[in-house]
C-alpha cells in the first residue's frame, strides 16, 4: 500500500512540476503536517516589526521558513473563518459565513472536511496538544461535527482521529493545534501578572487610531504578553517534536485565526482585522529565510496541506496551492456577516497594494455596542469617553462615527493604517470600479440563501451585560472606565441564579 500511494505522490510532483518547472518544487514522501493557530491576532510578531515584545520561536521559524506579508482571512471572525479553513471553500460558498450558526446543520453535498481527504490518503488527523492552554482543541466551525471518529457527512460527523499527542507510531500525521491565550479571556491579567519579563508599555507602539491613554496602552502590554506566552508554547511543541524525532521531516504552518481583539481588529474588514502573520517552516523542502509578498487566502492553506499530503482535491476548493509552488493568486475577497446580535453585510477585496470595502448596511456603525465587545475592549470605552470630551483627532474619530461609509478604499502601501479613504478621488475610480467589479463577479457564484437556511445561537451575552448594569452597577462603571471586569466569571453566576 506503501509503495501505491508513493507512486501517486511521485505522479502527483510530477504533474506540478511539467505545469510550473521553474517553481516547482519536489514534494519529500509524505511529510507530516503540523497546523497551529493563534488566535486572534494581526501581524503583531517580533519578525513581523512589532515593537515591545520577544518572540524568539516564532522569529526562528520565520529565519529558517518563509515568513508571508499578505494573508488574509476570508472573515474576521473565529467561527465563519475557520469554517472555510476547515472545508477549504470560502464560507459564503458553504452558508457558514453567520457567527455561531448551523450547528446541527451538515454541510452541503459535496462539501467535506478536508481532514477527510487526508485521512482517505492514509493520515492520521491529530487535535490539539498538551502543552498548550486549553489543550488546544478548538474546532468552532459553522456546521455539525464531532471532535473525532469518522466522516460520511450524514450519520457520521468526526473530524479527527485523536487528541494531544504527536507519536512517531501515527506518521504520517497531520495536526491542528490550536493556541488560545492570545483570545481575550479573563486569564489575561493573570498571565500579564505571572510573566517575569512583562511587556513594558514604555517600550510600545500604539497605531494612530488609538489614544494616547494610560489604560490603552496598559491594555496593548497585556495584549503581547498573551502572544509571548503563546511563543513559549510554541517552543514546547517543537521541542516535543525534535525530541521524538520527528522535526526533521515535519511542516510548520502558523497563522492568526483573525486579527487582534480590538479597535478596527476582529470583527471588521480592515488589515487589523484580515491580515494574519503566515510562516511556513519546512527545512527539507523550502529554503530559509525568505520573505514573500504573495497572496494567500486562509483556504489556500487548506488546500496547499492536501496537495502536500498528496491527497485528493475536490473541485469545489476556492484555496490555491502555494506552498512549494508558485499561486496565481492576485486578491482575497473577505465577507463580514452576523455576529452576535450584530447582523452585517460588509465585503471586501485585499490585493497586494488595495483594500476595497463595501458596506451594504452603513447604518449599523462600527461600533454597534455589541454585548460580548462591551466586556472585552477596554479602549473601546475610554475612547467613547475621549470623543464625548472633544480629545480625538479625525483618524480616532473614525471607528466611533454613527454610520460607515458605503465603499471604502485604501493604498496600503502609502497608508498601511487605513486612514486615507479614495473611494470618491477620482484619481483612483478606476481601481474602484475594478475592484468593486471583482466582488460583484465572485457574488454571482455564491448559493442563494434565504434567513431559513440558517439556525443561530442566542448570544447570551445580551442578557449578561443587562444583568451587570441592573445588578452590579458599580462593576459597570469599572467597564465603562476601562477594567476589563471578567466576562467568563460573571456569566457562570448569571447562569447560577437563573
Amino acid at each position: 500500500m506503501k509503495t501505491i500511494v508513493y507512486i501517486f505522490i511521485i505522479s502527483l510532483s510530477f504533474f506540478w512540476a511539467c505545469s510550473n518547472p521553474e517553481t516547482q518544487q519536489e514534494i519529500p514522501e509524505r511529510p507530516n503536517i503540523i497546523w497551529l493557530m493563534s488566535e486572534d491576532i494581526s501581524n503583531d510578531l517580533a519578525c513581523y516589526g512589532m515593537k515591545g515584545l520577544q518572540t524568539p520561536n516564532l522569529d526562528r521559524l520565520a529565519a529558517e521558513g518563509i515568513r508571508f506579508e499578505n494573508c488574509f482571512s476570508t472573515n474576521p471572525i473565529c467561527s465563519p473563518n475557520r469554517s472555510a479553513m476547515l472545508v477549504g471553500a470560502h464560507q459564503n460558498m458553504i452558508k457558514a459565513q453567520h457567527h455561531r450558526s448551523n450547528r446541527e446543520r451538515t454541510l452541503m453535498d459535496p462539501y467535506k472536511p478536508f481532514t477527510y481527504w487526508l485521512r482517505q490518503a492514509g493520515y492520521t488527523c491529530i487535535l490539539g496538544h498538551t502543552d498548550v492552554m486549553g489543550k488546544g482543541r478548538k474546532i468552532d466551525v459553522n456546521f455539525r461535527h464531532e471532535r473525532l471518529g469518522p466522516w460520511n457527512g450524514i450519520d457520521q460527523f468526526g473530524v479527527f482521529d485523536k487528541l494531544d499527542t504527536l507519536d512517531k507510531d501515527d506518521q504520517p500525521f497531520f495536526a491542528q493545534i490550536q493556541l488560545a491565550v492570545t483570545h481575550r479571556g479573563d486569564w489575561w491579567n493573570r498571565i500579564r501578572d505571572e510573566s517575569s519579563d512583562k511587556v513594558d508599555t514604555a517600550n510600545i507602539e500604539l497605531p494612530p487610531y488609538y489614544a494616547e491613554h494610560p489604560v490603552i496602552k496598559e491594555d496593548w502590554a497585556r495584549y503581547l504578553d498573551q502572544i509571548e506566552y503563546m511563543d513559549n508554547e510554541i517552543g514546547l511543541i517543537l521541542k516535543d517534536l525534535e525530541e521524538k524525532g520527528l522535526a526533521e521531516h515535519t511542516i510548520v504552518i502558523f497563522i492568526g485565526d483573525n486579527g487582534r481583539c480590538n479597535i478596527r481588529g476582529k470583527g471588521y474588514l480592515h488589515d487589523p482585522g484580515l491580515r494574519i502573520p503566515l510562516i511556513v517552516w519546512w527545512p527539507e523542502g523550502l529554503e530559509g529565510g525568505v520573505v514573500s509578498d504573495q497572496v494567500v487566502s486562509v483556504t489556500d492553506i487548506s488546500a496547499s496541506i492536501l496537495r502536500l499530503a498528496g491527497a485528493e482535491m475536490p473541485d469545489y476548493l476556492t484555496g490555491i496551492p502555494f506552498i512549494g509552488v508558485e499561486s496565481s493568486r492576485e486578491y482575497v475577497i473577505s465577507a463580514r456577516d452576523l455576529w452576535d446580535e450584530v447582523m452585517e453585510k460588509s465585503r471586501s477585496v485585499s490585493t497586494k497594494r488595495f483594500k476595497y470595502i463595501r458596506n451594504d448596511m452603513p447604518e449599523v456603525p462600527f461600533d454597534a455596542a455589541q454585548a460580548y465587545l462591551e466586556f472585552y475592549r477596554p479602549a473601546v470605552h475610554v475612547m467613547r469617553a475621549l470623543k464625548e470630551e472633544g480629545h480625538l483627532n479625525k483618524d480616532q474619530e473614525f471607528f466611533f462615527g454613527p454610520e460607515k461609509p458605503a465603499e471604502e478604499l485604501y493604498d496600503l502601501l502609502e497608508d498601511p493604517h487605513e486612514l486615507n479613504n479614495l473611494a470618491e478621488n477620482p484619481d483612483y475610480s478606476d481601481i474602484r470600479n475594478d475592484l468593486r467589479a471583482k466582488l460583484e463577479e465572485w457574488e454571482s457564484l455564491l448559493p442563494v440563501t434565504t434567513e431559513a437556511d440558517f439556525d443561530f445561537v442566542y448570544p447570551t451575552a445580551v442578557d449578561v451585560l443587562e444583568w451587570v448594569k441592573e445588578e452590579k452597577p458599580e462593576l459597570y462603571k469599572e467597564m465603562l472606565a476601562g477594567k476589563e471586569i471578567g466576562f467568563g466569571k460573571l456569566a457562570r453566576e448569571f447562569n447560577e441564579q437563573q
